[in-house]
C-alpha cells in the first residue's frame, strides 16, 4: 500500500490519503447546521489508554515520544485548521511560557503544512484561530506571539476568582467570562462561545478541560488516534480526569481507520466518536 494511503474500515470499507482525511469531515459545517457552537477533541494514546508521561525532569507531563507520530500530528492540524477557536488552559500558557508545551498556538504555521494554511485563506478565514483560554487561577502569562498576532483571546474562569487578576487580564486581553461559580462550567464555557459566534470548537487541551466538556454533555465529537504500545508507569494519565461522570457520556463510532505505515510498519488506528 501506498504510504500515504490508510484503510478505512468503519462505515464503509476503502482506501483514502492520509493528506486531507478530517478535512473531508467538514467539522465547520456541523456547527453551521446545528446554529451553535460544535465542540471537538483529539487524543493520542497508547493501547493501555496513557495520553501522557512524567517528563525526566520531574516538571509535569508530555506526550510520550513511544505514541507521538507525524502522521497524527498531520491530523491534529487538518482538525486545528477548521477550527473558529481553539480551546486551551491557563497551565497550558505557563508550560508554554517556559518552554515545555507542544505547539498549539500557532496551528499550522510549520512550512510542512502550508497546505493548510492555504485552505483557510481560501476560505476567507483568519490566518490562525482565535483562542479560549480555561482558567480558575488566572495565573498565566499571555504568550507574545499571541500579542503580535492580534487574535482574539477570550478567557473562562469562574466567580470565585480573584478579582484583580480578572481585572489586570481585563485590561490586557480585553474579554473575561464568568462562566460558573467556584469552577467554570462546561455549559456556560460553550454558551459563551456560541454568543460571541464561534461554531466550530477544537479543544487542545489536557484532560481536566475535557471532564468539564464531557461531564456537561457538550462534547460533540471525539477523535481518538491509538497506538498499539503498552506503557505503564505512574501517575496514570488518560483523556478524561475529574470526578465520575454520572450519567456517563455515551458516544457512538463514526469512523474508523487502520494506518498500517505508522511507526515503522507498527500501525495505528484513527477512530471519531459522535455523542
Amino acid at each position: 500500500m501506498d504510504t500515504d494511503r490508510v484503510r478505512q474500515l468503519f462505515p464503509v470499507a476503502g482506501d483514502h490519503a492520509l493528506h486531507g482525511l478530517y478535512l473531508s469531515h467538514d467539522v465547520r459545517a456541523e456547527g453551521e447546521r446545528l446554529g451553535r457552537a460544535f465542540v471537538y477533541t483529539n487524543y493520542i494514546t497508547s493501547l493501555d489508554g496513557r495520553i501522557a508521561i512524567p517528563r525526566a525532569d520531574g516538571k509535569g507531563m508530555m506526550v510520550p515520544t513511544d505514541t507521538a507520530n507525524d502522521r497524527d500530528w498531520r491530523l491534529f492540524q487538518e482538525l486545528a485548521v477548521q477550527a473558529d477557536v481553539i480551546i486551551t488552559s491557563g497551565r497550558y500558557l505557563r508550560d508554554y511560557a517556559e518552554g515545555r508545551a507542544q505547539e498549539i498556538l500557532r496551528a499550522h504555521d510549520d512550512p510542512r503544512f502550508a497546505d493548510l494554511q492555504q485552505w483557510r485563506l481560501a476560505r476567507g478565514l483568519s490566518p490562525q484561530p482565535d483562542l479560549a483560554v480555561v482558567s480558575g487561577s488566572l495565573d498565566f502569562p499571555i504568550p507574545e506571539a499571541l500579542i503580535q498576532s492580534q487574535r482574539r483571546v477570550t478567557v473562562f474562569t469562574h466567580a470565585a476568582a480573584d478579582t484583580a487578576k480578572r481585572a489586570a487580564l481585563e485590561a490586557q486581553m480585553g474579554t473575561v467570562i464568568v462562566a460558573g461559580d467556584e469552577d467554570v462550567e462546561g455549559a456556560g464555557l460553550i454558551a459563551g462561545l456560541t454568543a460571541l459566534g464561534y461554531r466550530s470548537v477544537y479543544m487542545a487541551t489536557g484532560p481536566k478541560v475535557n471532564h468539564i466538556l464531557v461531564s456537561s454533555n457538550t462534547l460533540d465529537r471525539l477523535y481518538l488516534t491509538i497506538v498499539p504500545r503498552l506503557l505503564g508507569g505512574n501517575p496514570f494519565s488518560s483523556i478524561v480526569e475529574g470526578a465520575l461522570v454520572q450519567p456517563p457520556l455515551s458516544l457512538r463510532l463514526g469512523t474508523l481507520y487502520h494506518d498500517p505505515s505508522a511507526l515503522d510498519g507498527l500501525g495505528q488506528l484513527f477512530m471519531s466518536f459522535n455523542r
